[in-house]
């Protein structure tokens, strides 16, 4: 097929993103990214807040649109079609990502393409390495956790994932529980490179039971009450007890990680791919110390591990153009009735792992 070039939309929580990508599935190259975090929006608040972050999309859009598009140096007549972030997600950034779209392809005629948000993440490897299909895939994010068989663009099978917080969700409420700026992620990783991570004896949970399913509330709450007994005995904390408290949080969650990478891995091996290829996107695959684990765990069974930039695994519009554009080369196109979901599994032959509603399952 000719080579395509996307525009991508993002806005799925709190970084408005757009970015220009041409190529074809498996052979494709950013020409340009632009990304507008909204940390200073929510600092004050500990979190994102909801509203305020979809108000900010709508206010920031159309810049960094016309700021990708500049720094691709393209014009409409040069875009094949439009990627939108469609879900999962802050339903009110996704519906102002949506709604962006939607008036650029009518305005201009050009196609219009939903993509899922996990989906960007678990292609990114596509994007970066064009590594084959089938590959597994951990996707490990603000608010997600989930390994995946990657069988094509649109063909995902779910081994496992978290009942309950996803990591970089438990890392921003440690970062809180220990009074470190957010995003927790980063600060807690800071922090952890000072502590003695044997210390505190913290939970690994759900290393008892079989399959590759995850949990992290209640690891979050044994940190919680070590805070606690601490602020209680002396009244207050050290920095020396936050970075211990930090350090032995952080192993937990890698040792968490890296002991299911491996029976994921002995899932996925039984498929017999002839290149075993392990990848790692999302947030958090951004922590030194996960990549590390991970390296170690790929290097045991033979899989090569692959890890995009760490510009590609937190939210961007790249992977969104580029998962459009393997959606594109299917055949798969939407129309003006596209809709913004806040929940959007990839598995839709899974059982959800936390339940459902009436908007549908919500992983």
């Amino acid at each position: 097929m000719p080579a395509l070039t996307l525009l991508g939309i993002e806005s799925s929580c709190d970084d408005t993103a757009a970015a220009i990508v041409t190529g074809v599935p498996g052979d494709a190259q950013v020409r340009a990214s632009v990304v507008e975090g909204q940390n200073a929006l929510h600092a004050r608040f500990g979190g994102v807040v909801p509203e305020i972050a979809a108000r900010a999309h709508a206010e920031r859009l159309d810049s960094v649109v016309a700021d990708a598009m500049r720094g691709a140096q393209v014009g409409w007549t040069d875009i094949d079609a439009i990627a939108v972030t469609a879900g999962p997600g802050l339903i009110g950034g996704v519906l102002s990502g949506v709604m962006c779209a939607k008036g650029i392809a009518a305005a201009t005629g050009l196609p219009l393409i939903g993509v899922n948000h996990l989906a960007g993440h678990a292609l990114t490897p596509r994007l970066t390495d064009g590594i084959a299909y089938p590959y597994l895939m951990l996707l490990v994010s603000g608010g997600h956790c989930q390994f995946l068989v990657v069988e094509g663009a649109d063909t995902f099978r779910r081994l496992g994932g978290t009942i309950d917080d996803a990591p970089g969700e438990a890392f921003d409420k440690i970062a809180r529980l220990l009074g470190l700026p957010q995003p927790g992620g980063p600060a807690v990783e800071q922090c952890a490179h000072a502590g003695d991570p044997k210390r505190f004896a913290l939970p690994r949970p759900l290393l008892d039971r079989a399959g590759c399913d995850l949990s992290f509330s209640g690891l979050k709450t044994a940190v919680l009450r070590a805070r606690d007994k601490l602020v209680a005995a002396q009244g207050g904390l050290y920095h020396a007890d936050r970075a211990d408290l930090c350090a032995g949080f952080q192993a937990a969650v890698t040792d968490v990680l890296a002991a299911k990478t491996r029976r994921a891995l002995d899932h996925y091996l039984e498929l017999a791919p002839e290149k075993p290829t392990l990848a790692v996107a999302g947030g958090v695959a951004a922590n030194t110390a996960l990549r590390t684990a991970l390296e170690e765990v790929a290097a045991d069974t033979g899989a090569v591990l692959v890890a995009p930039p760490l510009a590609l695994c937190t939210d961007n519009a790249a992977m969104i153009a580029y998962a459009g554009l393997e959606r594109m080369a299917l055949g798969a196109r939407d129309d003006l009735s596209l809709s913004a979901r806040p929940r959007w599994p990839l598995d839709r032959q899974a059982a959800p792992l936390i339940g459902g509603g009436k908007k549908g399952a919500k992983a």
